[in-house]
């Protein structure tokens, strides 16, 4: 037996190269994959020290084949391929144990391991000065101080990944990683403590030799062996990274169809409001004509009554009750141009959205005892109709708001044009409030519907709607609408 694999260790080579290099590969094709496993994030060590250790691996292949060479740059080729491999192994393993959030720690231990890693090489060149021990010496070191430290950090930090994929109810590849982490641990700790002899502790009593007596193989066989199971399972353990990827589109799509249902259900609460506001305002136009108009029509037509009876007995009497009937004709005209007004201000129409927001600053200042104060830049564009009637509606919609809510002194309007956009703000000085706190209420029994509809009204124009406030600092309602000009 000992014969068969002495004699076939060129393929034991190959082999042992092809396993590392095929478990690099595949790994490095997952790199591309987005994922928030912190497994996945730490792989691409793992697949350097793949790729990196199975090129090493052919490399003594093909010296096997070619034979030995005595020139000094490949022995420092060998032993640079080697020590960088198992660099990487300790980062990985490293990477795994800190996590992705504590990057000193993470620079600190691989800084210490070099570190020793170093020194330890010096003292070894400085022992053995150009002799032919010197690089045997320096491999025999390189595999102490970093395989066999990586591949217990490896061990180690897989079994903390086993861990999380248990918490993440993803058990089966914590077996995985379980059985990848008893590969790593056999491969660095037996692989790599039996090596060549050399006079670097405890070599000259446990190396390659002591192992081929031990059982009848070398230990080349036994690195293979353990190369190929810790391969096989973390590319089975890769499937974890589909997986997850798996739930997250699950969890995209229940979150993307939950918010879907949840904007139906608002749109159709907010139709139910808009029809239930239009027979509110119906109702009041009602009360208004019935109660103000009426009465005044109905006045007029019994005065004109007495105004002919009285006409031909007593003149002076009748040109008295004319000046009451035109005064309170004019009184008519009036309040019903306050209620066409209030319906779609004329001033949209005939003067632009300037002169709308004008008039409304106005009636606002007026009523309530309420300074609104109102600025605005640019050349006014010539804006569609729906544009206009949209973002006086928002205005209209904040400044009411404002009103019922903010408890402010004053309230200032921006209009500003710009040449592709018109920007609107509405800023207060008064109380204020949370606006994550009131915007996540959309979703609970007392959603903020007035915040609802200037979003659902800015949508409709294509535009955008920022509301910045904080409780105490009052409130600033900012509308971006691109211009759509009339052709």
């Amino acid at each position: 037996m000992t014969d068969v694999f002495t004699q076939n260790i060129i393929i034991v080579y190959f082999f042992y190269g092809l396993s590392f290099f095929s478990m690099g590969f595949a790994v490095l094709l997952e790199l591309g994959h987005a994922s928030e496993l912190d497994f996945s994030r730490a792989l691409r060590p793992l697949a350097g020290f793949g790729l990196v250790h199975g090129c090493h691996e052919w490399f003594e292949m093909l010296l096997l084949i070619h034979g030995h060479s005595d020139a000094p740059w490949i022995n420092w080729l060998r032993l640079f391929l080697l020590a960088a491999s198992f660099f990487m192994l300790v980062s990985f393993g490293a990477r795994l144990i800190v996590g992705a959030s504590n990057r000193r720690l993470l620079l600190g231990m691989i800084l210490s391991i070099s570190g020793l890693w170093i020194i330890g090489l010096l003292l070894v060149f400085i022992a053995h000065p150009a002799d032919g021990q010197q690089m045997i010496a320096a491999d025999v070191y390189t595999r102490y101080s970093l395989a066999i430290p990586g591949a217990v950090l490896t061990v180690w930090g897989l079994l903390i990944q086993r861990r999380k994929f248990v918490q993440t109810e993803m058990s089966r590849f914590g077996r995985d990683v379980s059985l990848a982490a008893l590969a790593f641990g056999l491969y660095g700790v037996v692989g790599q403590l039996f090596v060549t002899r050399s006079m670097i502790f405890p070599s000259p009593y446990l190396n390659a030799e002591v192992f081929l007596q031990w059982f009848g193989f070398p230990i080349q066989v036994f690195r293979a062996i353990m190369a190929c199971l810790a391969a096989v399972f973390i590319i089975r353990s890769l499937r974890s990274i589909k997986e997850e990827t798996n739930r997250q589109m699950d969890a995209l799509r229940a979150t993307q169809d939950a918010e879907r249902k949840r904007l139906e259900e608002l749109r159709a609460e907010l139709l139910h409001r808009t029809v239930k506001a239009q027979e509110g305002e119906r109702q009041r136009i009602a009360r208004e004509l019935h109660d103000e108009t009426g009465q005044t029509l109905t006045a007029l037509g019994m005065g004109l009554r007495g105004l002919k009876d009285t006409i031909a007995s007593n003149p002076h009497r009748a040109s008295e009750q004319a000046q009451q009937l035109e005064g309170l004709a004019t009184s008519g005209v009036k309040e019903l141009q306050r209620m066409v007004s209030g319906l779609h201000p004329p001033h949209l129409d005939d003067l632009g959205l300037l002169a709308a927001l004008r008039w409304y600053a106005g009636e606002i200042s007026q009523r309530y005892n309420l300074p609104v104060h109102l600025y605005n830049q640019g050349d006014k564009p010539k804006l569609t109709s729906g544009m206009r009637v949209t973002i006086f509606r928002i205005a209209q919609e904040a400044i009411t708001n404002v009103i019922r809510h903010a408890n402010a002194s004053q309230i200032a309007i921006s209009l500003d044009y710009q040449v592709d956009k018109i920007i609107l703000r509405i800023t207060d000085d008064g109380q204020g409030f949370d606006v994550d706190q009131v915007l996540s209420q959309q979703a609970s029994e007392s959603p903020a519907w007035g915040l609802l509809g200037i979003q659902e009204r800015a949508a409709l124009v294509n535009g955008s709607c920022t509301i910045l406030s904080h409780p105490g600092q009052g409130t600033t309602v900012a509308l971006t609408v691109p211009i759509i000009r009339e052709a």
